[in-house]
């Protein structure tokens, strides 16, 4: 299966998500960003520095050794110009993946599945939902590393070493960010490898 919108460069994205955050959290420390957006500390210092030298964050220091940040008018212009473009990305994002999502539901279905697990959860997983509302599967669980505790639809979202004590028939990678990555800690974690389905593959 394939995907033309959102075979982009994922900077952008990180991008419009420091400058998001960055605008409703000045005193937000390095560390915690690093964490909130699932990036290494360094690569979010990276990041950063990049913004404030294209001139879109202003840095000041407030003791002891922290640091606020600040959008000037030029950031605030580039995340309005980034969230245009993520919206534009994520209707072909959607349209590709509803129509695939269709036909892997049907798919499953006539080899008789009754049970899913949604591996992965980002904006794929929740096209996912609304696809799966249209077919008789079941939605057995929702599974991913980094949202373990977190709410999908209703769902209480667990750990991926969680997957073993699951009743499933399927399991969907249900992210198309980390699909490699989800893949993979699938099957470290005893998975077999025809259990798993990927809407779009890395």
């Amino acid at each position: 299966m394939n995907i033309k919108a959102g075979r982009k460069n994922t900077g952008p994205m990180k991008s419009l998500q420091l400058l998001d955050t960055l605008s409703n959290e000045a005193a937000i420390t390095q560390r915690d960003l690093s964490q909130r957006l699932g990036i290494a500390l360094g690569l979010v210092n990276s990041y950063i520095k990049n913004l404030v030298a294209k001139g879109y964050v202003t840095v000041k220091s407030i003791p002891p050794k922290r640091y606020t940040y600040y959008l000037t008018p030029k950031g605030f212009a580039e995340k309005t110009r980034l969230t245009y473009q993520h919206l534009q990305n994520y209707t072909g994002l959607y349209t590709s993946a509803r129509n695939d999502l269709r036909k892997l539901f049907n798919e499953l279905q006539s080899q008789g599945t009754k049970r899913v697990v949604f591996a992965g959860v980002d904006e794929l997983a929740e096209i996912a939902f609304l696809t799966l509302q249209e077919t008789n599967l079941e939605l057995a669980g929702v599974v991913d590393g980094e949202r373990s505790g977190d709410k999908f639809f209703g769902r209480e979202i667990t750990s991926l070493d969680k997957i073993r004590e699951m009743q499933y028939d399927s399991i969907i990678v249900s992210s198309y960010l980390k699909r490699a990555e989800i893949s993979a800690a699938l099957l470290k974690n005893g998975v077999n490898k025809d259990e798993i389905r990927v809407i779009f593959k890395p």
